[in-house]
C-alpha cells in the first residue's frame, strides 16, 4: 500500500494547495468539508485567491519547457506508472470519494475505474501524436504536420465525480506535453490531492501538475490569467456558458460541458422488467447526481406506462438507502444540505404543477445518520414538458414519467428539450432502434443501454446547451483539444541550382 509522510498526508484534515510538487498554504479563506452521511465537519479546505492561482500558473509555465521537450515515450512511461499507482491505491482513493461525496463504495470504484481507462488511453500518446508526412508535394519539397502542446492547461471540475472527471482532463493534457492547473470542487477535493502525490511518485516533474482549491474567485482568476492557454470545464449549464464566453473572450481554447436532462424512451415491445431495472440504476445511482443520469422516462402507450411504473415501484420498494460506506447501501446521501434543500424544493414545485408523486422519499430517515443529507427515491407520473421539473436539471433521485402515443412523438419531446447530453431507447425492434439512433438530436445515444458513457477510446460530449465548444472530453477530441497542429513545408534545392524570383502564387 502506498504510504506518505504524516506531513504530506492527504486524508481529509486540512487541505491547502498543491503547487510545485508540494502542499502549500496560501489562503486565509477556508471552507468546511462535510461527511454528507452525518453532516459532521471532517476537514477544512483553503479557498485560493487570485494571487495563489497566479502562483500556480507561473510554476506550471516555468515547468512547461522541460516537460514539453520530454519525449512522448517517456511521458507515456509516467502515465503507465500513474495507472499502476492508482490501481495499487484504489481502496484509499475510493474511501476518500465516499467520505466526502457520499456515494457508495461500489459506485466510487466504478468511477475510479472509468478514470483509469482514460489514463490507459493516455499511455498510447506516442501513437496518438503521430502526424502526417507527404514526400514530394512539389519538386524537392516535402510537407508534414505535427501536434504541439499548448502550454498551461486548466481544468475546473464538479463535485459529483471527484476522481473521474479530473482524469478526463489532466492525463491526456499532460501526455500531450502541457502542464496543468486543476481547480477541483471545494466540496470533495481530497481524491484529486491524493492523485497529485501519485503523479509525483510516477516521475512527473515538480510543477507540471498543480491544484488550487477554491470557489468562483479561483475560477475567474484562471479565466483571466493570460498564461492559461486552454480551459476544460464540467458543471451546470449557466456556469459552463460563463466559462466559455469569458474564456474565449480572453483568447483561450475552451471546452465547457454543461447540464443535462437525459431521456429514456420505453417502447411497447421492450422487456419492461429489464428496462425498469436498468432505469432504476441509471436514475437513482449516485443519488441521481450524474450528468448522464436518466431523469425522464417517456413511455410510449398507456399500457407501457402502467407496466413500467409498476415495475419501478416494486424495485424502489427494495432500494436500500444508507451511508455510502455501508456494504448494503444502493444509494447514499446528497452532497450537502444546500443541495438537499434544492432538490426538495423541486419536488414541491412538481406537486404544485400538477404532477403525481407516486413514490415520495421526502420522509426517509436513515437510522444512525439522522442528520445526514438523505432523500429517498422520488417518482413523478403525468409530467408534461411545460413543467419546471421537466425543463430544469434537478440533479437528485427524482425520475419523471412522461407519456406519449408514438415513437415519433416521444422523439419530438426529446429533441425539443434545450439539453442534448444523453438519451436511450428500450426496444426489441431493430428498425425502431436504428431510426432513433440516426435521427435523435442528442450527442450520446444508448440502445438498451441507459448510461451510454463512451469508452475512453471515444469522446464524451453532448449537443445543444450541454456542450459549449467544438471538441468533446477525453478520447481523440481531447488529443486535438490539448495540441495545436503545425504544418511544415521543407525544401532543399539541389546543389548549384539557382532560380529566378517567381511572383505568381506557388502551386
Amino acid at each position: 500500500m502506498y504510504q506518505r509522510e504524516p506531513s504530506q498526508a492527504t486524508s481529509t484534515t486540512n487541505l491547502g494547495h498543491f503547487i510545485g510538487g508540494q502542499m502549500v498554504n496560501r489562503s486565509t479563506r477556508t471552507l468546511s468539508i462535510e461527511d454528507p452521511a452525518t453532516a459532521k465537519t471532517i476537514g477544512i479546505v483553503e479557498l485560493a485567491d487570485s494571487s495563489t492561482v497566479d502562483e500556480a500558473v507561473n510554476v506550471a509555465q516555468q515547468t512547461f519547457p522541460e516537460w514539453r521537450y520530454t519525449p512522448p515515450a517517456k511521458r507515456a512511461r509516467v502515465m503507465f506508472k500513474f495507472k499502476q499507482l492508482l490501481e495499487d491505491n484504489a481502496d484509499e482513493i475510493c474511501n476518500l470519494i465516499t467520505q466526502e461525496h457520499g456515494k457508495t463504495l461500489e459506485d466510487a470504484r466504478g468511477e475510479l475505474q472509468r478514470g483509469i481507462e482514460v489514463v490507459e488511453y493516455a499511455c498510447g500518446i506516442p501513437e496518438l501524436l503521430k502526424g502526417e508526412h507527404t514526400p514530394s508535394v512539389g519538386t524537392n519539397i516535402d510537407s508534414w504536420s505535427q501536434f504541439q502542446p499548448l502550454g498551461v492547461a486548466a481544468g475546473i471540475t464538479p463535485f459529483n465525480f471527484p476522481a473521474m472527471v479530473p482524469m478526463w482532463m489532466y492525463p491526456i493534457a499532460l501526455a500531450c506535453g502541457n502542464t496543468f492547473v486543476l481547480k477541483p470542487s471545494e466540496l470533495d477535493p481530497s481524491a484529486s490531492m491524493f492523485c497529485a502525490w501519485l503523479l509525483q511518485d510516477s516521475g512527473l516533474p515538480d510543477g507540471a501538475f498543480n491544484i488550487v482549491n477554491g470557489d468562483r474567485e479561483a475560477v475567474d482568476a484562471l479565466l483571466a490569467n493570460p498564461t492559461v492557454q486552454s480551459v476544460s470545464f464540467v458543471g451546470s449549464t449557466p456556469v459552463a456558458e460563463h466559462v466559455y464566453v469569458t474564456g474565449t473572450k480572453n483568447g483561450k481554447r475552451v471546452q465547457a460541458l454543461g447540464g443535462a436532462k437525459n431521456h429514456a424512451i420505453v417502447m411497447p415491445d421492450a422487456d419492461i422488467d429489464q428496462a425498469a431495472n436498468a432505469t432504476l440504476g441509471a436514475a437513482y445511482g449516485s443519488c441521481g447526481e450524474r450528468c448522464m443520469a436518466i431523469s425522464v422516462a417517456i413511455c410510449v402507450g398507456e399500457q407501457t406506462a402502467t407496466d413500467f411504473i409498476g415495475h419501478l415501484k416494486q424495485g424502489l420498494s427494495k432500494l436500500r438507502v444508507d451511508s455510502g460506506s455501508s456494504p448494503s447501501s444502493d444509494m447514499g446521501p446528497l452532497i450537502s444540505h444546500r443541495h438537499l434543500t434544492r432538490v426538495r424544493d423541486y419536488i414541491d414545485v412538481g406537486i404544485e404543477e400538477g404532477a403525481e408523486l407516486v413514490v415520495d422519499g421526502r420522509d426517509l430517515v436513515v437510522s444512525g445518520h439522522e442528520n445526514g443529507h438523505f432523500l429517498g427515491p422520488c417518482l413523478f407520473d403525468h409530467v408534461t414538458p411545460a413543467m419546471r421539473i421537466y425543463q430544469e436539471e434537478i440533479f437528485g433521485p427524482v425520475l419523471c414519467i412522461v407519456r406519449a402515443q408514438t415513437q415519433e412523438e416521444a422523439m419530438k419531446i426529446v429533441d425539443e428539450h434545450p439539453y442534448g447530453n444523453g438519451t436511450c431507447i428500450f426496444t426489441r425492434d431493430g428498425e425502431a432502434a436504428h431510426f432513433f439512433a440516426e435521427n435523435i438530436k442528442i450527442g450520446m445515444v444508448g440502445i438498451n443501454v441507459p448510461l451510454p458513457v463512451p469508452a475512453a477510446v471515444h469522446s464524451f460530449g453532448g449537443w445543444k446547451r450541454s456542450l459549449f465548444g467544438d471538441l468533446a472530453a477525453y478520447g481523440p477530441d481531447a488529443v486535438r483539444f490539448y495540441t495545436r497542429r503545425k504544418t511544415i513545408t521543407e525544401r532543399w534545392p539541389a546543389g548549384g541550382v539557382r532560380e529566378q524570383a517567381r511572383f505568381s502564387f506557388p502551386s
